[in-house]
């Protein structure tokens, strides 16, 4: 691994920090995320404070910061698979320990979907279909991202062929089961809220 690789991967952590959530609220004048709900410093978090354009900027701030770390590492690093790999892996961990947040982020949803997007288009769409279907059947927005996250290996496998893609979509999968474990919880109780309804602790 090159110095200039080692530099763009930490970049993509610091990429992948950037708090959207606090950053929107504050900018929206609202509260900051951390203190209601579910604390999370994420878009379906800023959603409740019934300010939809806060959330949908956080939610499109989020994903873009995987797109772009994937994208300044192919562009001015490596378009080595590993390279790239490591970068999504790096954006993401961002997101959920965040160096600016005290290392306190989100769920990783919307930054997993980014970094799929820059891995593969089709892999983030056969992912994005994956998580639409399971909404629409069960309204459980937790467990269309569990089950999309847990898939997609299994389509970077198929679709983009590469050992070292295939292996990040794992970790971001793995990371995001454990970021779930709540709301795995719920959904084996019966308590888990849909989608529709007031929710507990949701993805962010």
């Amino acid at each position: 691994m090159t110095l200039i690789t080692a530099a763009l991967i930490l970049a993509a952590y610091l990429i992948g920090s950037v708090p959207f959530a606090v950053v929107v609220s504050k900018a929206f004048g609202l509260s900051d995320p951390r203190h209601y709900g579910s604390g999370n410093p994420g878009a379906t978090n800023v959603l409740r404070s019934g300010n939809k354009a806060a959330a949908a900027l956080t939610l499109v701030g989020d994903a873009a910061k995987g797109l772009v770390a994937v994208w300044v590492m192919r562009q001015f690093g490596s378009d080595a698979p590993l390279a790239v790999a490591l970068a999504g892996i790096a954006a993401f961990i961002g997101h959920v320990f965040p160096v600016f947040l005290g290392f306190k982020g989100g769920k990783g949803v919307a930054t997993a979907v980014g970094v799929l997007g820059a891995f593969s288009g089709y892999l983030a769409l056969a992912s994005a279909v994956t998580w639409l279907l399971i909404a629409v059947t069960t309204r459980y927005s937790s467990l269309a991202a569990l089950v999309a996250a847990i898939a997609a290996p299994a389509f970077a496998h198929v679709l983009v062929g590469q050992p070292a893609i295939t292996g990040a979509c794992l970790a971001m999968a793995a990371m995001l089961l454990w970021r779930h474990s709540d709301n795995i919880k719920r959904l084996l109780a019966g308590t888990e809220s849909r989608i529709g309804q007031k929710k507990r602790d949701a993805a962010g």
